[in-house]
């Protein structure tokens, strides 16, 4: 079924923070922490230095209403500022590929496509765009359809 999440970045601190969103929401994660260094290299991407291979690269939680908060950390080395307006993006999870392309396609029009929708190392389809008004859309397609 498809579903709309928040996806939360912080500068090196998401793990205290989701420590207090669970006893905030009385929730448990989904799942484990991942962390930096277990991801692969990615293309031209360098792997994480040691002071970052620790950081939170996805944790996530259901809060209310079936509704889930994601978040990672965003560390210096990654060229990428974490600001006021880059730190909380909209993330559609669509039911088929069909779906994903077609808002992929919708959302990007007038704006900037950050990434291209592609297969990710964890198995989904996966992009993301900031709209012509600045907002952070992330797409993630767990179907191979």
């Amino acid at each position: 079924m498809a579903q709309v999440s928040t996806y939360l970045n912080f500068p090196r601190c998401t793990e205290e923070a989701f420590q207090f969103y669970r006893k905030v929401f009385r929730s448990e994660f989904r799942g484990p922490i991942l962390r930096v260094g277990d991801a692969p290299g990615c293309g031209d991407q360098q792997p994480a230095g040691e002071a970052d291979k620790n950081l939170v690269m996805h944790v996530a939680m259901p809060i209310l209403g079936g509704h889930v908060l994601m978040g990672s950390d965003v560390p210096e080395s990654t060229k990428f500022k974490v600001v006021q307006g880059n730190n909380v993006l909209i993330n559609l999870e669509p039911d088929d590929r069909t779906e994903a392309d077609r808002l992929f396609k919708a959302l990007s029009e007038g704006g900037t496509v950050e990434m291209p929708l592609q297969e990710m190392f964890w198995g989904d389809y996966f992009g993301s765009i900031v709209d012509r008004f600045g907002i952070h859309w992330l797409f993630n397609c767990a179907s191979k359809v």
